[in-house]
């Protein structure tokens, strides 16, 4: 009995050897990518540990020793990161004008359910396209073309609501959906252009008119301002010749053996001197040179007399 102990032990040992040898021959020739004993997993990443093909548990970024010889092994990798899915949906308004739609959406996977984000989809992106292309033919079609470029904000709501409800269960987080263009079909989209064409058209034209007929309310207003002016100054000129006739009128009453001659000359007289007093009293620098003698007066008298015997002479031949 004493001696068989130590053949048992001698006859495990080479095997014990042989599986120490292979054991770390393996540890130090694997790679950080390699599901063997010693793995890396970068930052914004998690691993999916199995044991003998059943899952076991997620492990963190970092460096983690996984013994091959007992079945544990990585399943493969997920990454933390926020990515971005551009969608492009066609569906049709409700005044039947075929649109093409483009839906960003931005997702993730949750940490805390690594495993559903991994085990539950074979194809994420293909699983949230169909639930945008569901939505949004849902939700368009309700809308006129004008309504749905106003309301794109509910519209990306939409989309993001039911998103979050069915990827949630998957184990994937949606942290915001976007509608991002909105685009009509060629052909309606050049009959829009020529719509807002003609409208500019229009418009010009009616800027056009508004300001003829500002000019034209313009020149009616200046006319009747040069008319209202000139019914201003026939008048003034009346009240003068009325003012001159009374005038002659009682100073021949007043003083007898005056003519119209000495009366006019005496009007002028004041005038003459009424005119040099307004030209002294202006504060304008104008220079006039007038004769300022008395005998002045009798000239400009002659002179204007003269004028009008000449101006009455020629309209009676």
């Amino acid at each position: 009995m004493e001696l068989s102990k130590p053949q048992s032990k001698s006859k495990l040992q080479p095997l014990t050897n042989h599986l120490l040898s292979v054991f770390t021959s393996a540890n130090l020739n694997s790679s950080s990518d390699s599901p063997l004993p010693r793995s890396k997993i970068d930052q914004s990443t998690v691993a999916i540990k199995e044991n003998f093909g059943k899952f076991s548990e997620v492990l963190e970024p970092g460096c983690h020793f996984l013994p091959w010889c007992i079945g544990q092994q990585i399943a493969g990798y997920l990454s933390l990161r926020v990515k971005q899915l551009d969608v492009r949906c066609e569906t049709k308004t409700k005044d039947n004008v075929f649109v093409t739609v483009v839906a960003s959406v931005q997702y993730r996977a949750l940490a805390d359910k690594a495993s559903d984000a991994f085990y539950k989809l074979s194809n994420t992106r293909e699983q949230i396209q169909s639930y945008v292309f569901d939505v949004i033919r849902a939700t368009v079609p309700k809308l006129n073309l004008d309504d749905a470029f106003e309301q794109k904000n509910d519209i990306a709501k939409a989309v993001e609501d039911e998103l979050e409800k069915a990827m949630s269960a998957y184990g994937y987080e949606i942290v915001q959906t976007l509608i991002i263009d909105i685009e009509p079909d060629v052909h309606v989209k050049r009959a829009m252009n020529e719509i807002n064409a003609g409208k500019l058209r229009v418009a010009a034209n009616e800027k056009a008119e508004a300001e003829k007929i500002l000019q034209i309310k313009k020149a009616e207003g200046e006319a009747e301002s040069k008319y209202l002016a000139g019914v201003g100054i026939a008048r003034q000129r009346q009240a003068i010749v009325d003012g001159l006739r009374d005038s002659v009128l009682a100073f021949s009453e007043n003083v007898p053996g005056t003519t119209a001659k000495d009366i006019m000359d005496m009007v002028l007289v004041t005038q003459y001197f009424d005119t040099m007093k307004e030209i002294g009293a202006s504060s304008k620098s104008t220079s006039v040179f007038i004769p300022h003698g008395p005998g002045a007066v009798k000239d400009v008298a002659a002179q204007i007399r003269d004028g009008l015997l000449q101006a009455n002479a020629e309209r009676n031949d």
